[in-house]
Protein backbone atom coordinates (compact mmCIF):
# COMPACT_ATOMS: atom_id res chain seq x y z
CA UNK A 1 0.00 0.00 0.00
CA UNK A 2 1.36 3.53 -0.50
CA UNK A 3 2.56 5.76 1.99
CA UNK A 4 1.74 9.96 2.91
CA UNK A 5 5.92 10.50 1.16
CA UNK A 6 9.11 8.69 0.14
CA UNK A 7 11.22 6.38 2.73
CA UNK A 8 14.03 8.87 3.50
CA UNK A 9 16.62 5.64 4.31
CA UNK A 10 16.20 4.32 0.73
CA UNK A 11 15.21 7.19 -1.55
CA UNK A 12 17.21 8.31 -4.02
CA UNK A 13 18.30 12.01 -3.19
CA UNK A 14 18.74 14.69 -5.88
CA UNK A 15 20.50 17.80 -4.40
CA UNK A 16 19.93 21.26 -5.51
CA UNK A 17 21.47 22.33 -8.93
CA UNK A 18 23.94 24.97 -8.85
CA UNK A 19 21.61 27.37 -10.89
CA UNK A 20 18.70 26.49 -7.99
CA UNK A 21 21.46 27.69 -4.96
CA UNK A 22 21.82 30.76 -7.21
CA UNK A 23 18.63 31.63 -6.98
CA UNK A 24 18.17 30.86 -3.16
CA UNK A 25 21.35 33.06 -3.10
CA UNK A 26 19.64 35.71 -4.51
CA UNK A 27 17.03 36.06 -1.92
CA UNK A 28 19.50 35.03 1.32
CA UNK A 29 21.73 36.20 3.94
CA UNK A 30 24.55 34.55 3.87
CA UNK A 31 25.49 33.31 8.02
CA UNK A 32 28.20 32.47 10.19
CA UNK A 33 27.50 30.42 12.94
CA UNK A 34 29.82 28.57 15.38
CA UNK A 35 29.92 24.82 16.32
CA UNK A 36 27.57 23.27 19.01
CA UNK A 37 25.17 26.15 18.42
CA UNK A 38 21.35 25.45 18.86
CA UNK A 39 20.09 27.61 15.39
CA UNK A 40 16.56 26.06 15.29
CA UNK A 41 14.96 25.40 18.63
CA UNK A 42 12.55 22.93 19.34
CA UNK A 43 9.19 24.02 19.32
CA UNK A 44 10.09 27.37 18.28
CA UNK A 45 9.12 29.48 14.71
CA UNK A 46 9.79 27.04 11.47
CA UNK A 47 10.36 30.48 9.61
CA UNK A 48 13.77 30.36 7.88
CA UNK A 49 15.29 27.63 5.39
CA UNK A 50 18.95 26.73 6.11
CA UNK A 51 20.79 25.98 3.49
CA UNK A 52 24.53 24.41 4.34
CA UNK A 53 27.90 26.02 2.62
CA UNK A 54 30.17 24.64 4.79
CA UNK A 55 30.31 22.68 7.93
CA UNK A 56 28.35 20.33 9.47
CA UNK A 57 24.74 20.35 11.49
CA UNK A 58 22.76 17.50 12.97
CA UNK A 59 19.37 17.17 14.40
CA UNK A 60 18.83 17.18 17.80
CA UNK A 61 16.85 13.57 19.83
CA UNK A 62 14.39 16.07 22.22
CA UNK A 63 14.17 13.41 24.63
CA UNK A 64 18.12 12.48 24.81
CA UNK A 65 19.89 15.64 23.55
CA UNK A 66 21.87 13.42 21.37
CA UNK A 67 21.87 13.58 17.66
CA UNK A 68 18.76 12.40 15.83
CA UNK A 69 18.31 10.24 13.31
CA UNK A 70 22.46 8.69 13.19
CA UNK A 71 23.44 11.27 10.25
CA UNK A 72 24.65 14.38 9.77
CA UNK A 73 24.36 17.28 7.14
CA UNK A 74 26.94 18.54 5.62
CA UNK A 75 27.68 21.11 1.83
CA UNK A 76 24.72 21.37 -0.37
CA UNK A 77 22.15 20.26 2.01
CA UNK A 78 19.22 21.98 4.18
CA UNK A 79 17.29 21.66 7.07
CA UNK A 80 13.33 21.60 8.20
CA UNK A 81 10.42 19.37 6.70
CA UNK A 82 6.93 20.17 6.74
CA UNK A 83 6.24 22.27 9.31
CA UNK A 84 8.12 25.21 7.16
CA UNK A 85 5.41 24.96 4.78
CA UNK A 86 2.52 25.23 7.21
CA UNK A 87 4.73 27.60 8.93
CA UNK A 88 4.28 26.20 12.34
CA UNK A 89 6.47 25.10 14.81
CA UNK A 90 9.75 22.94 15.16
CA UNK A 91 9.56 18.93 15.76
CA UNK A 92 13.08 18.71 16.50
CA UNK A 93 15.84 21.43 17.09
CA UNK A 94 18.79 21.91 14.90
CA UNK A 95 22.42 22.63 16.16
CA UNK A 96 25.86 22.89 14.12
CA UNK A 97 28.89 20.11 15.02
CA UNK A 98 31.30 22.85 13.75
CA UNK A 99 31.65 26.05 12.23
CA UNK A 100 29.24 26.17 9.84
CA UNK A 101 28.21 29.02 6.91
CA UNK A 102 24.26 28.70 5.62
CA UNK A 103 22.13 30.72 3.20
CA UNK A 104 19.46 31.92 5.46
CA UNK A 105 16.14 32.61 3.64
CA UNK A 106 13.09 33.87 5.14
CA UNK A 107 9.47 31.17 5.02
CA UNK A 108 8.22 33.75 3.16
CA UNK A 109 10.62 34.66 0.20
CA UNK A 110 11.81 30.92 0.41
CA UNK A 111 8.34 30.08 -0.78
CA UNK A 112 7.42 32.79 -3.20
CA UNK A 113 10.97 31.19 -5.29
CA UNK A 114 9.47 27.65 -4.83
CA UNK A 115 6.59 28.62 -6.37
CA UNK A 116 8.35 30.14 -9.36
CA UNK A 117 10.93 27.33 -9.72
CA UNK A 118 8.69 24.01 -9.44
CA UNK A 119 12.12 21.44 -10.00
CA UNK A 120 13.49 23.14 -6.69
CA UNK A 121 10.21 23.14 -5.11
CA UNK A 122 9.75 19.50 -6.46
CA UNK A 123 13.36 18.27 -4.73
CA UNK A 124 12.80 20.42 -1.41
CA UNK A 125 8.92 19.27 -0.90
CA UNK A 126 10.26 15.44 -1.12
CA UNK A 127 12.79 15.69 1.29
CA UNK A 128 10.59 17.30 4.05
CA UNK A 129 7.62 14.71 3.22
CA UNK A 130 9.84 12.07 3.88
CA UNK A 131 11.64 13.47 7.09
CA UNK A 132 8.47 14.04 8.12
CA UNK A 133 7.95 10.13 7.57
CA UNK A 134 11.11 9.46 9.23
CA UNK A 135 9.40 11.46 12.53
CA UNK A 136 6.35 9.71 12.44
CA UNK A 137 7.63 6.13 12.18
CA UNK A 138 10.87 6.86 14.23
CA UNK A 139 9.12 6.43 17.55
CA UNK A 140 11.88 9.34 18.66
CA UNK A 141 9.12 12.24 18.53
CA UNK A 142 9.22 15.24 20.79
CA UNK A 143 5.40 14.65 21.79
CA UNK A 144 5.08 12.08 24.54
CA UNK A 145 1.34 10.75 25.41
CA UNK A 146 1.57 8.60 28.78
CA UNK A 147 -1.58 6.72 29.30
CA UNK A 148 -3.25 6.57 25.62
CA UNK A 149 -4.65 2.72 26.31
CA UNK A 150 -6.36 3.63 29.39
CA UNK A 151 -7.31 7.17 29.19
CA UNK A 152 -10.18 8.72 26.72
CA UNK A 153 -8.35 12.15 26.85
CA UNK A 154 -5.32 11.28 26.01
CA UNK A 155 -6.61 8.83 23.25
CA UNK A 156 -8.32 11.17 21.65
CA UNK A 157 -5.53 13.57 21.10
CA UNK A 158 -3.59 10.33 19.80
CA UNK A 159 -6.23 10.46 17.56
CA UNK A 160 -6.29 13.93 16.42
CA UNK A 161 -2.19 13.94 16.01
CA UNK A 162 -2.37 10.39 14.27
CA UNK A 163 -4.91 11.57 11.26
CA UNK A 164 -2.96 15.09 11.30
CA UNK A 165 0.42 13.31 10.68
CA UNK A 166 2.33 14.83 14.13
CA UNK A 167 4.77 12.22 14.96
CA UNK A 168 4.06 11.40 18.87
CA UNK A 169 5.62 8.29 20.90
CA UNK A 170 3.09 6.56 23.34
CA UNK A 171 3.78 4.67 27.00
CA UNK A 172 1.74 3.02 28.93
CA UNK A 173 1.15 4.17 32.37
CA UNK A 174 3.02 0.87 33.43
CA UNK A 175 6.24 1.32 31.33
CA UNK A 176 9.48 2.02 33.22
CA UNK A 177 10.37 4.83 31.42
CA UNK A 178 6.88 6.14 31.78
CA UNK A 179 7.78 6.14 35.86
CA UNK A 180 11.27 7.90 34.99
CA UNK A 181 9.54 10.26 33.13
CA UNK A 182 7.06 11.43 35.90
CA UNK A 183 9.31 11.62 38.22
CA UNK A 184 12.06 14.37 36.11
CA UNK A 185 8.82 16.35 35.42
CA UNK A 186 7.32 15.83 39.11
CA UNK A 187 4.23 14.40 37.69
CA UNK A 188 1.97 12.39 39.75
CA UNK A 189 3.00 8.43 38.96
CA UNK A 190 1.02 5.97 36.84
CA UNK A 191 -0.94 8.97 35.87
CA UNK A 192 -1.73 9.94 32.26
CA UNK A 193 -0.13 13.32 30.87
CA UNK A 194 1.55 14.63 27.83
CA UNK A 195 5.04 16.01 27.70
CA UNK A 196 6.97 17.93 25.00
CA UNK A 197 10.33 17.55 24.51
CA UNK A 198 12.41 16.31 27.59
CA UNK A 199 10.00 17.83 30.64
CA UNK A 200 7.48 20.42 29.17
CA UNK A 201 4.43 19.11 30.58
CA UNK A 202 1.25 20.06 28.62
CA UNK A 203 -1.39 21.19 31.58
CA UNK A 204 -4.93 19.96 30.57
CA UNK A 205 -4.29 18.83 27.94
CA UNK A 206 -6.57 18.54 24.62
CA UNK A 207 -6.55 17.86 20.67
CA UNK A 208 -6.45 22.23 20.62
CA UNK A 209 -3.54 22.49 22.58
CA UNK A 210 -1.31 20.35 20.86
CA UNK A 211 -2.19 21.99 17.51
CA UNK A 212 -1.50 25.12 19.21
CA UNK A 213 2.33 23.82 20.47
CA UNK A 214 2.74 23.25 16.58
CA UNK A 215 1.28 25.77 15.47
CA UNK A 216 -1.99 23.92 13.38
CA UNK A 217 -4.36 26.30 14.71
CA UNK A 218 -3.28 29.63 13.09
CA UNK A 219 -3.43 33.17 15.05
CA UNK A 220 -5.38 34.31 12.18
CA UNK A 221 -5.70 38.11 11.71
CA UNK A 222 -9.78 39.22 11.48
CA UNK A 223 -8.58 42.03 9.49
CA UNK A 224 -7.30 39.83 6.50
CA UNK A 225 -9.65 39.84 4.00
CA UNK A 226 -9.46 36.43 2.19
CA UNK A 227 -10.32 35.48 -1.34
CA UNK A 228 -11.89 32.47 -0.30
CA UNK A 229 -12.65 30.39 2.93
CA UNK A 230 -12.99 26.94 2.66
CA UNK A 231 -15.07 25.07 5.35
CA UNK A 232 -14.01 21.62 5.76
CA UNK A 233 -10.72 19.73 5.08
CA UNK A 234 -11.91 16.43 3.50
CA UNK A 235 -11.15 15.42 0.18
CA UNK A 236 -13.39 18.16 -1.98
CA UNK A 237 -12.11 21.01 0.76
CA UNK A 238 -8.34 20.32 -0.20
CA UNK A 239 -8.66 19.98 -3.80
CA UNK A 240 -10.07 23.20 -3.86
CA UNK A 241 -7.20 24.05 -1.59
CA UNK A 242 -5.10 23.09 -4.44
CA UNK A 243 -6.84 24.49 -6.94
CA UNK A 244 -7.59 27.46 -5.52
CA UNK A 245 -3.53 28.16 -4.73
CA UNK A 246 -2.46 27.59 -7.74
CA UNK A 247 -4.45 29.43 -9.41
CA UNK A 248 -3.48 32.46 -7.26
CA UNK A 249 -6.24 32.93 -4.97
CA UNK A 250 -5.40 33.63 -1.13
CA UNK A 251 -7.27 30.67 0.57
CA UNK A 252 -7.92 29.54 4.21
CA UNK A 253 -9.11 26.12 4.91
CA UNK A 254 -10.73 25.70 8.15
CA UNK A 255 -11.66 22.18 9.73
CA UNK A 256 -12.92 21.39 12.97
CA UNK A 257 -11.21 18.19 13.56
CA UNK A 258 -8.54 16.31 11.39
CA UNK A 259 -7.53 16.77 7.84
CA UNK A 260 -8.72 14.51 5.97
CA UNK A 261 -12.56 14.40 7.39
CA UNK A 262 -15.05 11.40 6.79
CA UNK A 263 -12.25 9.84 4.24
CA UNK A 264 -9.40 10.22 6.45
CA UNK A 265 -10.86 7.68 8.92
CA UNK A 266 -10.58 4.91 6.29
CA UNK A 267 -7.69 2.36 6.54
CA UNK A 268 -7.15 1.68 2.72
CA UNK A 269 -9.11 2.88 -0.32
CA UNK A 270 -8.24 0.82 -3.12
CA UNK A 271 -10.29 2.65 -6.13
CA UNK A 272 -9.08 5.76 -6.35
CA UNK A 273 -7.26 6.16 -9.53
CA UNK A 274 -3.35 6.18 -9.49
CA UNK A 275 -2.85 3.90 -6.71
CA UNK A 276 -2.93 0.68 -7.59
CA UNK A 277 -1.86 -1.17 -4.26
CA UNK A 278 -4.09 1.43 -2.13
CA UNK A 279 -3.69 4.19 0.35
CA UNK A 280 -5.07 4.85 3.18
CA UNK A 281 -7.21 8.22 3.51
CA UNK A 282 -5.32 9.79 6.09
CA UNK A 283 -2.32 9.85 3.67
CA UNK A 284 -4.03 10.55 0.15
CA UNK A 285 -5.52 13.82 1.90
CA UNK A 286 -1.89 14.71 3.56
CA UNK A 287 -0.25 14.65 0.35
CA UNK A 288 -3.19 16.80 -0.76
CA UNK A 289 -2.48 18.85 2.07
CA UNK A 290 1.27 19.39 1.44
CA UNK A 291 0.38 20.01 -2.69
CA UNK A 292 -1.93 22.56 -1.59
CA UNK A 293 0.55 24.40 1.41
CA UNK A 294 3.19 24.78 -1.63
CA UNK A 295 0.58 27.53 -3.29
CA UNK A 296 0.34 29.05 -0.34
CA UNK A 297 -2.83 27.58 0.99
CA UNK A 298 -3.36 28.14 4.36
CA UNK A 299 -4.44 25.38 6.93
CA UNK A 300 -6.20 25.99 10.52
CA UNK A 301 -7.03 22.71 12.83
CA UNK A 302 -8.81 22.50 14.97
CA UNK A 303 -11.17 25.42 14.29
CA UNK A 304 -15.19 24.82 13.79
CA UNK A 305 -17.28 27.42 12.16
CA UNK A 306 -20.09 28.18 14.63
CA UNK A 307 -21.97 31.01 12.14
CA UNK A 308 -21.86 32.61 9.09
CA UNK A 309 -23.01 36.31 8.25
CA UNK A 310 -22.53 38.60 5.22
CA UNK A 311 -21.77 42.01 5.39
CA UNK A 312 -23.02 45.21 3.56
CA UNK A 313 -20.10 45.53 0.94
CA UNK A 314 -21.32 41.25 0.01
CA UNK A 315 -18.39 39.99 2.00
CA UNK A 316 -18.56 36.75 4.66
CA UNK A 317 -17.64 36.32 7.93
CA UNK A 318 -17.13 33.23 9.16
CA UNK A 319 -17.42 33.54 13.80
CA UNK A 320 -15.14 30.18 15.00
CA UNK A 321 -15.82 28.38 18.40
CA UNK A 322 -13.06 30.91 19.74
CA UNK A 323 -15.00 33.67 18.90
CA UNK A 324 -12.42 34.57 16.24
CA UNK A 325 -13.83 36.14 13.13
CA UNK A 326 -12.16 35.74 9.73
CA UNK A 327 -13.71 37.20 6.31
CA UNK A 328 -13.45 36.31 2.54
CA UNK A 329 -14.96 36.96 -0.47
CA UNK A 330 -16.56 33.47 -1.29
CA UNK A 331 -17.33 30.45 0.56
CA UNK A 332 -16.95 26.93 -0.45
CA UNK A 333 -18.73 24.73 1.62
CA UNK A 334 -17.12 20.94 2.17
CA UNK A 335 -17.97 20.17 5.56
CA UNK A 336 -19.07 16.78 4.76
CA UNK A 337 -21.43 14.10 7.16
CA UNK A 338 -21.10 13.07 9.93
CA UNK A 339 -21.83 9.23 11.39
CA UNK A 340 -25.53 9.77 13.21
CA UNK A 341 -25.52 9.18 16.75
CA UNK A 342 -27.80 5.89 17.60
CA UNK A 343 -30.39 5.65 19.79
CA UNK A 344 -28.92 3.89 22.71
CA UNK A 345 -28.84 4.40 25.97
CA UNK A 346 -25.25 5.45 27.21
CA UNK A 347 -23.85 5.76 24.05
CA UNK A 348 -22.44 8.99 24.13
CA UNK A 349 -21.03 8.17 27.57
CA UNK A 350 -19.29 5.25 26.33
CA UNK A 351 -17.58 7.52 22.94
CA UNK A 352 -13.70 7.12 22.98
CA UNK A 353 -14.60 4.33 26.02
CA UNK A 354 -15.52 1.48 23.64
CA UNK A 355 -17.56 3.12 20.71
CA UNK A 356 -15.42 4.52 17.90
CA UNK A 357 -16.70 6.65 14.61
CA UNK A 358 -13.27 5.86 12.92
CA UNK A 359 -10.70 2.57 12.20
CA UNK A 360 -7.17 3.65 12.23
CA UNK A 361 -4.39 2.59 13.67
CA UNK A 362 -5.08 4.40 17.23
CA UNK A 363 -8.27 2.56 17.27
CA UNK A 364 -6.62 -1.04 15.84
CA UNK A 365 -4.55 -1.30 18.91
CA UNK A 366 -7.33 -1.42 21.34
CA UNK A 367 -8.66 -4.25 19.35
CA UNK A 368 -6.16 -7.22 19.63
CA UNK A 369 -7.05 -10.07 20.73
CA UNK A 370 -10.83 -9.27 21.16
CA UNK A 371 -14.19 -9.54 19.37
CA UNK A 372 -15.06 -6.29 17.38
CA UNK A 373 -18.34 -5.28 16.32
CA UNK A 374 -19.07 -2.90 13.21
CA UNK A 375 -22.47 -1.27 12.29
CA UNK A 376 -22.50 -0.44 8.64
CA UNK A 377 -23.36 -1.51 5.26
CA UNK A 378 -21.15 0.84 3.26
CA UNK A 379 -17.96 0.84 1.80
CA UNK A 380 -15.94 2.79 4.86
CA UNK A 381 -17.39 0.01 7.52
CA UNK A 382 -16.55 -2.70 4.66
CA UNK A 383 -12.99 -1.77 4.52
CA UNK A 384 -13.10 -1.12 8.55
CA UNK A 385 -13.43 -4.28 9.07
CA UNK A 386 -10.85 -5.81 6.79
CA UNK A 387 -8.60 -3.09 8.61
CA UNK A 388 -9.30 -4.45 12.10
CA UNK A 389 -9.55 -8.28 11.20
CA UNK A 390 -5.70 -8.14 11.05
CA UNK A 391 -5.46 -7.07 15.14
CA UNK A 392 -8.95 -8.93 16.46
CA UNK A 393 -9.42 -12.18 16.81
CA UNK A 394 -13.24 -11.91 15.49
CA UNK A 395 -14.93 -8.82 13.21
CA UNK A 396 -18.51 -9.35 13.63
CA UNK A 397 -19.88 -6.80 11.07
CA UNK A 398 -23.79 -5.92 11.51
CA UNK A 399 -26.11 -5.30 8.36
CA UNK A 400 -29.53 -4.38 8.94
CA UNK A 401 -30.68 -4.82 5.79
CA UNK A 402 -30.02 -9.10 3.92
CA UNK A 403 -27.66 -7.76 1.00
CA UNK A 404 -24.55 -6.04 0.75
CA UNK A 405 -25.21 -5.60 -3.05
CA UNK A 406 -27.02 -2.35 -3.06
CA UNK A 407 -24.56 -0.74 -0.34
CA UNK A 408 -20.95 -1.64 -0.40
CA UNK A 409 -18.48 -1.93 -3.81
CA UNK A 410 -18.55 -5.75 -5.17
CA UNK A 411 -14.60 -6.06 -4.78
CA UNK A 412 -14.88 -5.22 -0.89
CA UNK A 413 -17.69 -7.78 -0.15
CA UNK A 414 -16.18 -10.56 -2.07
CA UNK A 415 -13.36 -10.24 0.42
CA UNK A 416 -15.56 -10.19 3.71
CA UNK A 417 -17.50 -12.77 2.55
CA UNK A 418 -14.10 -14.48 2.21
CA UNK A 419 -12.37 -13.89 5.05
CA UNK A 420 -12.28 -16.35 7.90
CA UNK A 421 -12.04 -13.35 10.47
CA UNK A 422 -15.15 -11.85 9.55
CA UNK A 423 -18.53 -12.57 10.39
CA UNK A 424 -21.50 -10.92 8.23
CA UNK A 425 -24.66 -11.05 10.52
CA UNK A 426 -27.46 -9.77 7.78
CA UNK A 427 -30.48 -8.27 9.60
CA UNK A 428 -28.96 -7.43 12.98
CA UNK A 429 -28.53 -4.58 15.03
CA UNK A 430 -27.33 -3.45 18.34
CA UNK A 431 -30.25 -3.76 21.00
CA UNK A 432 -28.17 -2.45 23.93
CA UNK A 433 -24.93 -1.68 25.75
CA UNK A 434 -22.78 -2.82 28.21
CA UNK A 435 -20.14 -1.66 30.60
CA UNK A 436 -19.66 1.11 33.33
CA UNK A 437 -16.45 2.98 32.65
CA UNK A 438 -16.20 1.24 29.19
CA UNK A 439 -17.54 -0.83 27.00
CA UNK A 440 -17.38 -4.83 27.40
CA UNK A 441 -20.67 -5.53 25.64
CA UNK A 442 -23.06 -5.69 22.96
CA UNK A 443 -26.93 -6.88 22.99
CA UNK A 444 -28.20 -7.74 19.63
CA UNK A 445 -31.50 -8.07 18.23
CA UNK A 446 -33.56 -8.17 14.71
CA UNK A 447 -34.62 -11.56 12.18
CA UNK A 448 -31.25 -12.50 12.01
CA UNK A 449 -29.88 -13.25 15.62
CA UNK A 450 -30.39 -16.65 16.54
CA UNK A 451 -31.75 -17.83 19.88
CA UNK A 452 -28.69 -18.11 21.90
CA UNK A 453 -26.27 -15.96 19.61
CA UNK A 454 -27.54 -12.52 20.68
CA UNK A 455 -24.13 -11.42 22.69
CA UNK A 456 -21.42 -10.31 21.70
CA UNK A 457 -18.62 -9.80 24.49
CA UNK A 458 -16.45 -7.06 22.52
CA UNK A 459 -14.55 -3.92 23.90
CA UNK A 460 -14.68 -1.92 20.75
CA UNK A 461 -17.89 -1.28 18.89
CA UNK A 462 -17.52 0.96 15.32
CA UNK A 463 -20.46 2.81 14.12
CA UNK A 464 -20.37 3.54 10.62
CA UNK A 465 -23.60 4.25 9.58
CA UNK A 466 -26.43 7.26 8.58
CA UNK A 467 -24.98 10.64 7.10
CA UNK A 468 -26.08 13.89 8.81
CA UNK A 469 -24.59 17.13 7.12
CA UNK A 470 -22.82 19.39 8.58
CA UNK A 471 -24.65 22.51 7.89
CA UNK A 472 -26.23 23.79 11.12
CA UNK A 473 -23.53 26.65 11.34
CA UNK A 474 -25.26 27.95 7.92
CA UNK A 475 -28.08 29.65 10.06
CA UNK A 476 -30.51 29.35 7.22
CA UNK A 477 -28.42 31.73 4.66
CA UNK A 478 -28.70 29.29 1.90
CA UNK A 479 -31.31 27.20 0.89
CA UNK A 480 -31.26 23.48 2.28
CA UNK A 481 -33.51 20.00 1.75
CA UNK A 482 -35.66 18.46 4.01
CA UNK A 483 -32.27 16.64 5.33
CA UNK A 484 -30.51 19.66 5.78
CA UNK A 485 -28.08 18.91 2.90
CA UNK A 486 -27.57 22.53 0.53
CA UNK A 487 -29.30 22.30 -2.23
CA UNK A 488 -27.10 23.57 -5.48
CA UNK A 489 -27.37 24.44 -9.08
CA UNK A 490 -31.11 23.62 -11.16
CA UNK A 491 -32.78 23.34 -7.71
CA UNK A 492 -31.87 27.13 -6.96
CA UNK A 493 -32.05 28.33 -10.57
CA UNK A 494 -28.30 28.72 -10.88
CA UNK A 495 -25.80 27.99 -13.90
CA UNK A 496 -23.53 26.39 -11.94
CA UNK A 497 -24.21 22.94 -10.07
CA UNK A 498 -22.02 23.92 -7.11
CA UNK A 499 -24.09 27.43 -6.52
CA UNK A 500 -26.33 27.37 -3.77
CA UNK A 501 -28.84 30.09 -3.49
CA UNK A 502 -26.55 32.65 -2.08
CA UNK A 503 -24.32 34.29 -4.00
CA UNK A 504 -20.82 33.80 -3.48
CA UNK A 505 -21.46 30.64 -1.28
CA UNK A 506 -20.42 27.38 -2.95
CA UNK A 507 -21.20 23.55 -1.74
CA UNK A 508 -19.25 20.23 -2.87
CA UNK A 509 -18.71 16.81 -1.75
CA UNK A 510 -21.47 14.90 0.68
CA UNK A 511 -23.14 18.28 1.99
CA UNK A 512 -24.00 18.83 -1.55
CA UNK A 513 -27.68 17.58 -1.50
CA UNK A 514 -27.59 14.61 -4.72
CA UNK A 515 -23.79 15.20 -5.04
CA UNK A 516 -22.40 11.10 -5.37
CA UNK A 517 -21.00 10.05 -2.18
CA UNK A 518 -17.68 9.21 -3.20
CA UNK A 519 -13.98 10.28 -2.86
CA UNK A 520 -12.92 10.47 -6.14
CA UNK A 521 -16.60 13.13 -6.73
CA UNK A 522 -15.50 15.39 -4.03
CA UNK A 523 -12.13 15.62 -5.63
CA UNK A 524 -13.79 16.83 -8.71
CA UNK A 525 -16.17 18.93 -7.06
CA UNK A 526 -13.71 20.80 -5.44
CA UNK A 527 -11.58 20.98 -8.88
CA UNK A 528 -14.20 22.34 -10.85
CA UNK A 529 -15.67 24.71 -8.44
CA UNK A 530 -12.94 27.03 -8.02
CA UNK A 531 -13.58 28.28 -11.39
CA UNK A 532 -16.63 29.77 -10.74
CA UNK A 533 -15.30 30.93 -7.30
CA UNK A 534 -12.84 33.11 -9.46
CA UNK A 535 -15.59 34.45 -11.59
CA UNK A 536 -16.92 35.50 -8.46
CA UNK A 537 -13.69 36.63 -6.63
CA UNK A 538 -12.87 39.07 -9.60
CA UNK A 539 -16.11 40.73 -10.18
CA UNK A 540 -15.94 40.94 -6.56
CA UNK A 541 -12.80 42.79 -6.48
CA UNK A 542 -13.81 44.98 -9.83
CA UNK A 543 -16.79 46.18 -7.29
CA UNK A 544 -13.92 47.07 -4.79
CA UNK A 545 -12.11 49.36 -7.28
CA UNK A 546 -14.65 51.24 -8.28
Amino acid sequence: MESLAADLRTMVRTPLTDAHVALIREVAEEVAIPGGTVFTELGGPADLFHYILEGEAEAIDSVTDTRYGGASMGPGQFSGEISFLTGGSSMLAMRTVSDCRFLVVPRDAMLSLMSKVPEMSDIIVTVFAARRRRLLESGEASLTLIGMDRDRNIRAIGAFATRNRIPFRALDLDDAEAGDLAMSCSLVPRHPAVVFGKDRVIPDPTPRKVAELFGLDLDLDGDTLHDVLIVGGGPGGIAAAVYAGAEGLSALVVEDATIGGQAGTSSRIENYMGFPTGISGADLCWRGEVQALKFGTRFAVPRRATSLTKAEDGTFCITLDDTTETCARAIVVATGVQYRRLPLDRLEALEGAGIYYAATEIEARFCRNTEVVIIGGGNSAGQAAMYLSRHAKCVHLLVRGDSLAASMSSYLSSRLEADPAIRIRYRTEVESLEGDDHLNGVRLKGAGVREGDDHVDTRALFIMVGAAPNTEWLGGTVECDGKGFLLTGDAVGRDSPFATSQDGIFAIGDVRAGSVKRVASAVGEGSVVISKVWEHVSLTRDAETR
